[in-house]
């Protein structure tokens, strides 16, 4: 070990996110000083004392500000859709490699990079590539930096559970990936958090990859079942080729913010789960929990 969070400063790049509040929460908990920096800090709430900063990773002088008289530094910032102003290689490159090289030329004593499970330069989602360009910029830039891969996140305001909960309340059916063979690992929000502070003080994590799942891996079509039978709804399943999903994402993608993309459709088409040969929660003294465990605690059951 490496000191406790006790006597560390930390800035938490992407704090005012789902997994950024998380993170910024428990390392507060842990004792630590902790500094937000996002494009709009004062978004949402967070815990008493944690200071707020202004930081855009398209500029580099205010990275290097949010980073000052730091000890620890985590990146959680992620964008899953593309916008004109926002592309995947602006954040999770170039932005990832301006926070590495902050870090490095700063006070920095570990830096933690959150990327994602399935991490592939030769994928056809433009978002993977990005994500494993981005790792390849912060090893550069930061060779002792921690990577942390967690697979698809879940909690109190996800994107994820809440989405497809949506979803099964508004249709007559629910559509189907495919056959929905897929496989996913959810993984609890807190779950990473804790993993953030542990590898961050934690002298044998330097330098290293770890992937985060869930206590159980589900298909696509378990886990829908699964959300079904929690809201208390029954609900026809409809497997769509993937052809037709791609035939909407491309029909969609006039919108300005798609319900669907190609990156996403892509993105499905592979396994989310944990690799066994990389470390885990397990190595970082975690245990993981299953999605059903935590689903009762923050999505009720549909109303009659």
């Amino acid at each position: 070990m490496e000191g406790t969070a006790a006597d560390k400063r930390a800035t938490v790049f992407g704090g005012t996110g789902f997994l950024g509040r998380a993170i910024v929460k428990r390392l507060k908990a842990e004792g630590a000083r902790v500094r937000v920096a996002a494009r709009r800090p004062d978004a949402g709430a967070r815990p008493a004392g944690v200071e707020a900063v202004t930081a855009d990773l398209r500029d580099v002088d205010s990275v290097a500000r949010a980073v000052a008289d730091t000890d620890w530094v985590v990146n959680a910032v992620g964008l899953y859709l593309e916008s004109r102003g926002e592309t995947f290689q602006a954040v999770h490159v170039e932005g990832a490699r301006a926070v590495a090289q902050a870090a490095a030329r700063g006070s920095a004593q570990a830096l933690v990079h959150i990327s994602g499970i399935g991490v592939d330069l030769a994928s056809e989602s433009s978002y993977v590539r990005a994500r494993a360009a981005g790792e390849a910029a912060v090893r550069e830039a930061f060779p002792e930096a921690t990577t942390l891969r967690p697979s698809v996140l879940f909690g109190p305001e996800d994107s994820f559970s809440n989405s497809l909960a949506r979803i099964a309340r508004l249709l007559p059916a629910f559509p189907l990936f495919g056959d929905g063979r897929t496989r996913l690992q959810p993984v609890y929000v807190e779950d990473v958090a804790a993993a953030v502070a542990r590898t961050l003080s934690l002298a044998e994590a330097r330098g290293r990859t770890y992937e985060l799942g869930g206590k159980e891996s589900y298909s696509y079509r378990a886990l829908i079942e699964l959300l079904l039978r929690h809201i208390g709804i029954r609900r026809p399943l409809l497997p769509l080729p993937f052809a037709l999903w791609q035939a909407q994402a491309s029909l969609l993608g006039l919108l300005p913010k798609p319900p669907i993309t190609h990156d996403q459709i892509a993105l499905m088409r592979k396994d989310n789960v944990v690799d066994p040969e990389l470390p885990g929660f397990a190595e970082l003294g975690i245990q993981a929990a299953a999605l059903e465990e935590i689903l009762p605690t923050y999505l009720g059951a549909a109303k009659s």
